[in-house]
């Protein structure tokens, strides 16, 4: 039995165990147990935030997330989070979900590394973002009970080492393309006219974070 925090639970459908099922097969036990921890970090933003959202889409936008990462689903010449998308996408279609509900989910998985836009967007999209916020950078983290925090990462454990781990697994799944990691042309336009502008770096963010490990 998943677990239930108040209202907020693994969704109990034909759908949702199938998600499960496909994720736990395909990812790492470290992706598995990530993408599980980000669909309760949403699901507790949204109650945080007041956001109604359907639990079903938002547990496959959490789950699919990272699958972009996978051997099974990595292209040789996307954005991790385009693959993971596509993924959704084709595994929704397949049981019959409707083309604007897989395009919420397609969008929440392409945009979870893009901050500053999924926030204005559907729930289901703004949460998926938080949750992966959450989880990995540890923002807003002293916003969650000590108890949620502590029974989410009982259920779905974080490695010894997780903020490491976690990056090296981004790096296997994207080493063989990078060309599809160049950022936003905003920063190389503020290192231009800013010789000692401080270029963020997404490392260095994931270890200084709250979370322990």
């Amino acid at each position: 039995m998943s677990l239930t925090l108040g209202d907020i639970a693994i969704p109990d459908s034909k759908l949702a165990r199938e998600i499960t099922e496909l994720v736990r097969d395909t990812e790492s036990p470290l992706l598995f147990h990530h993408s599980s921890r980000v669909y309760y970090w949403a699901a507790l933003a949204a109650r945080h935030r007041g956001l109604r959202y359907d639990a079903e889409l938002l547990y496959a936008g959490a789950m699919f997330h990272d699958m972009g990462l996978t051997a099974a689903h990595s292209s040789h010449d996307k954005r991790f989070e385009v693959d993971g998308a596509n993924a959704a996408a084709d595994f929704l279609r397949s049981r019959g979900i409707g083309e604007r509900e897989v395009e919420k989910v397609w969008t929440a998985i392409a945009l979870h590394t893009t901050p500053g836009i999924p926030e204005f967007m559907a729930p289901e999209i703004a949460l998926v973002t938080a949750g992966v916020e959450m989880d990995v950078l540890g923002i807003r983290y002293h916003s969650f009970a000590e108890a949620d925090r502590e029974a989410v990462v009982h259920e779905h454990p974080r490695t010894e080492q997780f903020k490491e781990d976690i990056i090296q697994a981004f790096y296997d799944g994207i080493r063989h393309k990078p060309e599809t990691t160049f950022g936003n042309v905003k920063a190389d336009v503020i290192c231009d006219k800013e010789p000692h502008f401080y270029r963020g770096n997404f490392c260095s963010v994931i270890r200084a974070s709250a979370w322990k490990g």
